[in-house]
């Protein structure tokens, strides 16, 4: 009985002192004591209680501008965003905390968390890819700034991460292109991204996949073109296997495999055109 009564009396303290913080926190919140906000913000962050600091943070920041306690209360504004995961506001206020001081002790990690706040707002690798360029662009400034940062391992893993995404989404899109081509009535949308793809991402795991796309789809558009066309077109479709066979000529895949097939076509219609022409002279 005494240790149940002990408990309740102990939980009673604790809510009295919990209310007793509440009113407290609200009278700072209503009062128009910036020092006293400021305070009171900087212990609520350093306790993790992020979204009520955050609501002290945005009372006094503007009136602290040029005040020395600026620097740190900036920092800790935008770091509060971070914890809180407002990737969106963590990315501009430490961008802006970097601006302003750039030669802060802070600075660098500042840079590096606005950089780490626009990989999270990645998205996957289906939807659109806007976040994903502008956080490659970020973080990849940082390691430019900081080539000997104690991040840079990480910023450089992250960096590989979103360029394989920015790959995946590319190789994607040519492929839907080289599925559609029938119903675009073009080949041209297929052969374009796939030659794009080449130029943007050199050494890439799909690389062989869309050297070998190129060639079908060149192919593909020769053979469902008009007439005319034909031999040019299979000319520049026997220079897409060409290019295939020149990295990957001693290649076992399955791609290979096809990619002959698909050249033994091409020399057979190439022969036939020959043929028709010597016919018609």
């Amino acid at each position: 009985m005494f240790f149940k009564h002990l408990k309740i009396g102990f939980l009673l303290a604790l809510a009295a002192a919990t209310l007793a913080s509440c009113s407290n926190y609200q009278k700072i919140l209503k009062s128009d004591d910036t020092a006293a906000k400021y305070n009171a913000a900087d212990s609520l962050y350093q306790a993790g209680k992020y979204k009520k600091a955050l609501k002290l943070m945005e009372q006094i920041v503007p009136a602290y501008r040029g005040k020395p306690q600026a620097e740190r209360l900036m920092y800790i504004y935008a770091n509060t965003f971070y914890n809180l995961e407002d990737y969106y506001l963590a990315g501009y206020q430490f961008e802006r905390f970097a601006t302003s001081y750039p030669q802060s002790d802070s600075v660098e990690v500042a840079s590096y968390r606005s950089a780490r706040s626009y990989y999270e707002l990645s998205p996957r690798f289906s939807l659109d890819q806007e976040d994903t360029r502008l956080g490659l662009e970020k973080l990849q400034g940082f390691i430019n700034n900081y080539p000997n940062s104690e991040y840079r391992i990480e910023a450089n893993s992250l960096v590989n991460e979103l360029r394989g995404k920015l790959e995946k989404k590319d190789y994607e899109i040519a492929m839907q292109y080289l599925n559609i081509a029938e119903y675009l009535n073009s080949y041209v949308p297929a052969i374009e991204a796939f030659e794009n793809f080449i130029v943007d991402h050199p050494g890439s795991e799909y690389r062989k996949a869309v050297f070998y796309g190129r060639l079908e789809a060149g192919y593909k558009r020769a053979i469902t073109g008009v007439p005319s066309e034909l031999q040019e077109r299979l000319l520049t479709a026997k220079g897409f296997y060409n290019s295939f066979d020149k990295y990957y000529k001693n290649d076992t895949s399955e791609y290979k495999t096809k990619a002959d097939e698909i050249l033994q076509e091409i020399n057979a219609r190439l022969v036939v055109e020959e043929e028709v022409e010597e016919s018609t002279r």
